[in-house]
C-alpha cells in the first residue's frame, strides 16, 4: 500500500519509506491510501481472541500488503506481552487501563511496535545507522526510549522541555544511556516539536544523517494504537448493548484518538468519540468555531496534554475531508482547567475508590458529563497515577504506592544534555553525531 502526505505535494511512499522518513518531504503527515474494513466474521470472533491475536489481525489489515503474515505476527506478539484491562467504575462508565506496559503508559504499544518494525526495515535494506528524533511532553519520551533501548542500528534523541515533565517521567528516559540520549530544551513541548520538524526539513542534516521520528507523526507509532480499541470493545461488549459505545480520550497531540478514528474506519462499532482537553484547548475551540487557531502551550497538571498545535490535527482533517460538519458529527469536545482536574481526581477517589491520574481525570469527567441516554462509555486511563506522584499526593492528601519498576528508575542517575530552543544549537548537536 502506498502512503500519501496530508499536504498532497510530496510523492507517494511505500510503508518502508514512510516509516523510515517519519515526516513527508512537504512537511505533511503520511496517510495510507486505503483503510480496508475488517470482515464481519472478525467481530463475531473478537470476544474469544487474545489481545495478541486480535491485534495481529488489525495489524494485518494495515500492513498486510507490505509485510509477510509471519513477520506481522512476530512483530505484534513481541510487542504485546501485557494486557489492557477494562475496569467498571460506576455503570455506565468504564476505564481502559493502558498503563500495564514497561513504562506504565499507553504509548508503550506504539513505541515497541515501531522499534521492531524499524529494526526490521534496517536489517532488510542493510541501512546505515538511523537517528530517531522524538519530542516529548512526558510519556512519549519514556515509552520510545525504553522501546528502542539496545536496538542495534538505531540512536534515539529525546527532546523534552526543561522543568515541564514529572520527575519520574524524566528519569525514565534520562537514566538509560546506551543508544538513548536525552536533550533538555529551554522551552516548552511546542519548541521541542518544532525543532524535530525543522531537522527533517534541513537539507544538510538529511544528507549527513538518516533521520526519522518516533512521535505519533510516524505511521508506525500511531497506527498500532488502534489495537487496544478493539480489546476494549471485546471486553465491553460482554456487558453492554453493542450499539451505544462512546470512547473518551484525553488528548494532547491527538495521535491516540486518531488511531481510534482509524479503528472505527476498520469497522469497530463506536457510536462517537469525545476528545478531552486541558487548558490547551485549540481542538475544543475548533469544534465550536470551525476555526483552528494554534497557540503556545501552557503548563498544566496534565502535562502530557500540554500541546498548543497538535500535529495529528492534519490527519483528522484529511480523514474527514476537511469537513467541520463531519468532524463534529463524530467527535465531541471538553476542556478542564487544573482546579477541575483536582476536583475530579479527589472526588472519584473518595466516592468510587478509583485512583485517576491527571489525564485520566480529564477523560473521566468528560465522559461523565457527556454521556447521553442509552449510551455506555469507556475513557482511556493513559498512565499510572504514580508517574505523577507529587501532584496526585498533593490532591489526595495521602501517599500512593509507587510500583517497583518506577522505583528502580528513580534510583538511577540522570544524564542529559542542555540545549536552547534555537534550531542552530540543535543542528550543531546533530551534526556531531555518527553517520554509521
Amino acid at each position: 500500500m502506498n502512503y500519501y502526505s496530508t499536504n498532497k505535494t510530496a510523492p507517494v511512499a511505500s510503508l518502508q519509506e514512510a516509516v523510515v522518513r517519519g515526516l513527508a518531504p512537504d512537511r505533511g503527515l503520511y496517510m495510507p491510501e486505503r483503510i480496508n474494513p475488517l470482515p464481519a466474521s472478525f467481530f463475531e470472533e473478537l470476544p474469544g481472541l487474545s489481545f495478541r491475536e486480535m491485534s495481529f489481525r488489525v495489524a494485518a489489515a494495515f500492513f498486510g500488503e507490505d509485510l509477510p503474515s509471519d513477520t506481522i505476527r512476530e512483530l505484534v506478539y513481541d510487542t504485546l506481552n501485557f494486557e489492557t484491562p477494562l475496569v467498571r467504575i460506576d455503570e455506565p462508565i468504564y476505564s481502559l487501563e493502558l498503563f500495564h506496559g514497561p513504562t506504565l503508559a499507553f504509548k508503550d504499544v506504539g513505541a515497541r511496535f515501531m522499534a521492531r518494525l524499524l529494526a526490521y526495515f534496517i536489517r532488510r535494506q542493510g541501512q546505515e545507522l538511523v537517528h530517531v528524533l522524538v519530542a516529548t511532553s512526558g510519556d512519549t519520551g519514556s515509552a520510545v526510549a525504553n522501546g528502542f533501548l539496545g536496538v542495534e542500528g538505531i540512536q534515539v534523541h529525546v527532546l523534552y522541555p526543561k522543568g515541564l515533565v514529572s520527575e519520574i517521567q524524566e528519569k525514565q528516559f534520562t537514566t538509560l544511556g546506551q543508544n538513548i540520549t536525552a536533550l533538555e530544551v529551554e522551552g516548552n513541548f511546542d519548541d521541542c516539536q518544532r525543532l524535530v520538524k525543522q531537522a527533517f526539513m534541513d537539507t544538510e542534516l538529511n544528507e549527513r544523517l538518516n533521520l526519522t521520528s518516533a512521535n505519533s507523526i510516524n505511521v508506525a507509532r500511531f497506527l498500532p494504537q488502534a489495537f487496544y480499541y478493539f480489546n476494549a470493545y471485546a471486553q465491553w461488549k460482554q456487558h453492554n448493548d453493542p450499539s451505544g459505545l462512546v470512547i473518551c480520550v484525553p488528548s494532547g497531540n491527538f495521535g491516540n484518538i486518531t488511531a481510534g478514528f482509524f479503528a472505527r474506519r476498520l469497522g469497530l462499532p463506536v457510536k462517537r468519540f469525545i476528545a478531552s482537553n486541558n487548558s490547551n484547548d485549540v481542538f475544543f475551540e475548533y469544534l465550536h468555531s470551525g476555526v483552528y487557531r494554534p497557540r503556545p502551550s501552557v503548563a498544566t497538571l496534565a502535562n502530557a496534554m500540554d500541546v498548543g498545535d497538535p500535529s495529528n490535527f492534519a490527519r483528522i482533517l484529511d480523514l474527514y475531508g476537511h469537513s467541520h460538519q463531519a468532524i463534529t458529527a463524530d467527535i465531541a469536545g471538553a476542556r478542564y482547567d487544573d482546579q477541575q482536574i483536582r476536583e475530579t481526581l479527589y472526588r472519584v477517589y473518595q466516592e468510587k475508590k478509583y485512583l485517576l491520574d491527571p489525564h485520566g481525570a480529564c477523560g473521566y469527567r468528560a465522559l461523565e458529563e457527556g454521556l447521553r441516554k442509552g449510551e455506555s462509555g469507556i475513557f482511556l486511563e493513559t498512565a499510572h497515577p504514580a508517574k505523577f506522584k507529587d501532584t496526585v499526593e498533593s490532591i489526595l492528601g495521602e501517599s500512593i504506592v509507587v510500583p517497583a519498576r518506577l522505583q528502580a528508575f528513580m534510583q538511577a542517575r540522570k544524564q542529559s544534555i542542555s540545549l536552547s530552543a534555537g534550531f542552530d544549537d540543535f543542528k550543531a548537536y546533530l551534526m556531531q553525531q555518527k553517520k554509521s
